[in-house]
């Protein structure tokens, strides 16, 4: 697109919210599947290789059983070590066999996980349920209908240039009181302060990747201090209102990422009565995922990115992202990497 529209200037869609931008995206009369990846053209790809600089990659994927006891009612890793020796192949050699729910370490949430509540729609106006999300094999959805996943892998996964803002080492500096395990927020004053300190540029197409700390917070305890540390269903995150998501939508990004457990903070404040509610208020899944289409990746692994980042002096670099190829893919490790 040669001008993406801001918030306010997005056409109205019947019966939703300002700031829907559904068909903002489609092509020769076809839905879109991608959202704001969208926003990633070859020219700003191209641009994005000037990160490249000094031949260092961090890893920023959480273990998948690092959530022994996994929040919200999710199954945790199911992990099983299959020997050769009493199968028909009879020979000395493993493989494994993973069942896991793609929500409890890190991933990408596609544009079907979470709708936008009243009109029960995800994003593009795609209605959807549980049987039309399940893997079909020989029938993967080829006419690219549904915005999974799986789609990002016919435009070649995610490459892009990413920003970092480490609210962590920032709060800790400025000794901030900040619990990752209780509602805590943050705002968009705290993401631009924290930019104009280290330097970092907003472009369009930008990955944003914020640091809560929340990953680090559960790394290395126990099972049952895990439970007891998530079992309020309070967890900090991005400040879940429509003018944060509007500021968002109005930087151009193609996705955005942390270490948060749901980006957004939790429980959701209900703009109406100014008192928490339930989950079906999250602001932000439901204007990124639903009405915008820019994907949220959650529970990262932040930490040795944080470290390299000071170590380099330097915030943005290179984001490398392919999740599973499954279709039906809602959610997926995101298989990340920072690239410097």
């Amino acid at each position: 697109m040669s001008k993406i529209p801001d918030f306010d200037d997005l056409p109205q869609v019947k019966d939703m919210p300002q700031g829907c931008a559904w068909g903002v995206f489609d092509k020769d009369g076809k839905k879109d599947v991608y959202g704001t990846l969208n926003n990633i053209t070859p020219e700003i790809l191209k641009s994005a290789y000037s990160e490249l600089k000094d031949g260092v990659s961090v890893s920023l994927n959480w273990p998948i059983g690092a959530i022994q006891t996994p929040g919200f009612g999710r199954k945790g890793l199911v992990h099983k070590v299959v020997s050769f020796v009493d199968t028909p192949l009879a020979s000395h050699g493993y493989d494994d066999e993973v069942e896991f729910n793609t929500q409890c370490s890190s991933q990408w949430d596609s544009l079907c996980h979470f709708h936008h509540q009243e009109s029960q729609s995800g994003y593009n106006g795609i209605q959807t349920n549980v049987k039309a999300l399940e893997q079909h094999y020989g029938d993967e959805d080829h006419d690219q209908k549904i915005p999974t996943l799986n789609h990002w892998h016919k435009r070649g996964g995610l490459v892009a240039r990413a920003v970092f803002i480490d609210f962590k080492k920032w709060a800790d500096e400025q000794g901030r009181k900040f619990n990752p395990f209780d509602s805590d927020k943050i705002s968009v004053e705290d993401i631009e302060t924290i930019a104009k300190k280290q330097g970092v540029e907003f472009k369009t197409g930008d990955v944003i990747i914020i640091r809560s700390g929340f990953t680090e917070g559960l790394t290395g305890q126990s099972g049952e201090k895990q439970s007891e540390l998530m079992g309020s269903h309070r967890t900090c995150g991005v400040t879940g209102d429509v003018e944060t998501a509007k500021w968002f939508w109005n930087k151009h990004f193609a996705a955005v990422a942390g270490d948060m457990i749901a980006f957004e903070h939790i429980p959701p404040i209900d703009p109406k009565t100014g008192k928490e509610g339930s989950v079906a208020g999250l602001v932000l899944h439901q204007y990124f995922l639903a009405l915008f289409g820019m994907p949220i990746g959650e529970l990262w692994d932040l930490k040795a990115l944080s470290e390299t980042c000071e170590k380099l002096g330097r915030y943005s670099f290179l984001l490398t992202s392919a999740p599973l190829n499954v279709y039906g893919s809602i959610g997926s490790p995101p298989n990340a990497l920072a690239v410097f």
